[in-house]
């Protein structure tokens, strides 16, 4: 009876995963960008569809917004000596999440106004998945996701 129970449970938690975890092994909606250090034209921009039905508050470091499961955009970035900048530009309010190349998740909220936005003074080489949310909940927020290695000017 409790390996019936345990398999039960676990057969249960197996079905409940896909709705938790962001799979960053999904082809990207919007598209991939393979950039090196000192890339021109900088900044790089992508059009994007911000939002989704996945809460990504569950990944914590601060993450907040609605976020689809697939990334909406892959970096695969060759670092040198420069930092590197990864923001959004939307008329709604947006966030960003990003995985880094080390597994690791970074998001922002309101870096410029309402506009997300991230910093990475010693970025690694590798792969970079991100998405871009929307805060409050939904999905259907035109976005324009942009990578620099130019600081961006604050408002």
């Amino acid at each position: 009876m409790v390996n019936k129970l345990a398999a039960l449970a676990l057969a249960g938690s197996l079905f409940a995963l896909p709705a938790f975890a962001q799979d960053f092994n999904q082809r990207p909606t919007f598209g991939t960008l393979d950039l090196q250090t000192n890339f021109q034209p900088d900044p790089r921009s992508i059009d994007v569809t911000a939002g989704g039905n996945i809460n990504s508050e569950r990944l914590g470091n601060g993450c907040t917004g609605s976020i689809a499961n697939a990334p909406d955009v892959r970096l695969n970035y060759q670092a040198g000596s420069f930092p590197l900048y990864i923001s959004v530009q939307a008329q709604a309010d947006t966030t960003l999440v990003v995985n880094l190349p080390d597994g690791s998740w970074v998001c922002n909220d309101d870096l410029n106004d309402l506009n997300p936005g991230i910093v990475l003074n010693r970025p690694a080489s590798g792969q970079y998945d991100i998405w871009i949310g929307v805060f409050g909940g939904g999905s259907g927020a035109p976005a324009r996701l942009s990578v620099s290695e130019i600081p961006p000017q604050r408002r």
